[in-house]
């Protein structure tokens, strides 16, 4: 083995337990605690040429871990930040105000009221975004028969929303993103 190996070996039983238990008294979990305490260790072997020598390297192996666990804490706050702005843009684009939740059952009542066929056609337009060439390739089919078959099912659909009183305007339409009608 060598030298380094060797102050890496003395060092880390030197001090394992000590900075296993600061990180344990200063993180949130002992899941966190062992992610700082590996780090730590992992950051004294890539640095091993600059570990003092003597009593000294204890002090000098806390200071790698004090800055270890800055770390994971900025990390933390990072992650928790984005967490937060991914929920708010989940809850806006996916949120389910009270005022739509009658009327989303309703339309999705009326939407499994429809054929098999009528329900794949409109799902494959307004969930996949796919335009009438690609359902026809999709589907071995014209384009022609797509636009048939679509306009067929768009009427159906929009008889048995009006039969479940499903209020609509115009800006209901539903457009598959970066598409047009």
């Amino acid at each position: 083995m060598s030298a380094d190996t060797h102050r890496f070996e003395a060092v880390y039983k030197a001090t394992y337990d000590q900075i296993t238990a600061y990180a344990g008294r200063r993180c949130d979990s002992p899941q966190d605690a062992a992610d700082v305490v590996a780090d730590t260790f992992t950051v004294v072997w890539r640095r091993i040429d600059e570990l003092p020598p003597g009593a000294e390297a204890r002090l000098w192996v806390y200071g790698v871990a004090r800055n270890v666990l800055a770390d994971h804490r900025r990390g933390a706050l990072r992650r928790r930040a984005r967490h937060r702005d991914l929920d708010a843009e989940m809850a806006d684009l996916y949120g389910d105000p009270a005022d739509h939740r009658v009327e989303r059952s309703a339309i999705a009542q009326a939407f499994r009221t429809l054929p098999d066929d009528d329900r794949e056609l409109l799902a494959l337009v307004a969930w996949e975004g796919l335009d009438r060439a690609e359902i026809a390739t999709m589907l071995g089919l014209s384009r022609n028969a797509v636009r048939i078959r679509l306009h067929r099912a768009r009427r159906r659909f929009s008889r048995a929303l009006d039969e479940a009183d499903v209020r609509r305007t115009l800006t209901d339409t539903v457009v598959p993103v970066g598409r047009s009608l």
